[in-house]
């Protein structure tokens, strides 16, 4: 080997070794780049926990901002369900439905035509909603009771009016006796139809499966389909109320003629919505009427007084208890009058009687005595009462004269 083949072969290897270092140098530079990544994307994962953690933190102070980010409707104003800061609105129509079974032929026709006519009526997008509920009597219980005692008073009086005219030295009119006969038994009939109407109202509410469905159309208005200018949320709002209600009553003309009735619900109707849709198992015993009168959005309440609910309740049963007894207590003075006063006029009348008495004795023995024996017999107990008479009547003219000389 030559000193030029020598110093080609040391070339060679020279160049070899210098590819392989600029490999290895290469390959070392991507090692770093990568271990360099992974310590920034260890940084960044720390970075979002401790965040993380932060943000549950601030989410554990329960504030009214968290809570309304949580509800999906802000607030119920004008008819109104308001979401995302006034940017969508919303009514609600709600529909009565038909018994489409129990119609014939044309009528089913009638009524898909009117679908058909309705849905092509429509110029933007509705939701429609069917809410179940329990059929909850305890309302109607309430006012069915208190009616019922009502007609008990009402009828209690007219029974202490009755006595009062029945036992009364005056004289008496036939036709208002008879007319208050009339409404004494219409009252009383009135009075056994609504015990009977709260007993079976009791019986219905022991039972649990009475369901009602409501049917609801939800019209959206958004604030972004406002024509250019610039308007204030009280503005937007108005106008969103106007487009609103334009809509929906014209939805409810297209229903008409599917037999449907319907109407816009108000903002109390909002509000029953809504809490049976976010309380379903508590709406079923516990309506939005008792919800609202205790107080439950309140986040601070006040029970009254056990002492002070108790003296209540003592002076409504004492009001009861002396009603009771004072009817009754009338009721047994009026018996008592009477039988004091047909006692008296009997002490009276008891002369009269005897006579009267022996006078028919007489006479149921005539077979005995004989015609004659019993006229003679009668005419001295006669001869008798007008003595007695003319006795009184000198007695009532001796004490006129009296009184006379007196004054």
């Amino acid at each position: 080997m030559n000193n030029n083949q020598l110093t080609t072969l040391l070339q060679s290897l020279l160049m070899i070794m210098g590819i392989i270092l600029a490999i290895l140098i290469i390959v070392l530079i991507m090692i770093l780049i990568k271990r360099a990544q992974k310590n920034r994307n260890t940084n960044e994962k720390k970075e979002e926990v401790i965040k993380k953690d932060k943000k549950s933190t601030e989410s554990s102070q329960y504030n009214r901002q968290s809570v309304f980010d949580f509800m999906e409707f802000e607030r119920i104003e004008d008819n109104m369900i308001i979401q995302k800061e006034g940017f969508k609105y919303l009514m609600v129509i709600e529909c009565q439905g038909i018994n489409y079974d129990l119609m014939s032929g044309l009528e089913k026709v009638s009524v898909e035509q009117g679908f058909i006519q309705f849905l092509n009526t429509l110029r933007q997008s509705i939701q429609i909603y069917t809410q179940t509920r329990t059929v909850n009597l305890g309302s109607s219980l309430n006012n069915y009771r208190d009616r019922v005692e009502k007609i008990k008073a009402k009828l209690d009086q007219m029974n202490i009016r009755y006595d009062q005219i029945i036992n009364s030295k005056d004289r008496i009119d036939p036709e208002e006796l008879q007319r208050l006969q009339y409404e004494i038994v219409k009252q009383n009939n009135l009075y056994n139809y609504g015990i009977d109407i709260v007993n079976s109202t009791e019986k219905m509410s022991l039972n649990k499966n009475i369901l009602r469905k409501y049917y609801y159309i939800v019209v959206p208005y958004y604030a972004e389909d406002i024509s250019t200018g610039k308007y204030d949320k009280e503005e937007i709002k108005g106008l969103a109320f106007s487009e609103l209600y334009t809509t929906c009553q014209s939805m409810i003309q297209s229903l008409g003629a599917c037999s449907i009735n319907a109407r816009i619900l108000n903002s109390r109707e909002l509000a029953e919505l809504l809490y049976v849709a976010y309380n379903r198992d508590e709406s079923e015993s516990y309506e939005l009427e008792s919800a609202l009168n205790s107080g439950y959005n309140e986040l601070y309440t006040t029970a009254p007084d056990v002492l002070d609910k108790k003296m209540k309740e003592l002076d409504e049963t004492i009001n009861q208890r002396a009603k009771i007894l004072a009817n009754n207590v009338i009721r047994s003075a009026i018996i008592e009058t009477q039988k004091e006063r047909e006692v008296k006029e009997k002490e009276e009348r008891m002369d009269e009687e005897v006579d009267e008495v022996a006078k028919t004795m007489i006479a149921e023995s005539e077979g005995m005595l004989g015609r004659e024996l019993t006229e003679k017999s009668i005419r001295r107990i006669e001869k008798k009462q007008e003595e007695k008479e003319e006795e009184a009547n000198d007695e009532k003219k001796k004490k006129t004269r009296r009184a006379t000389r007196r004054k």
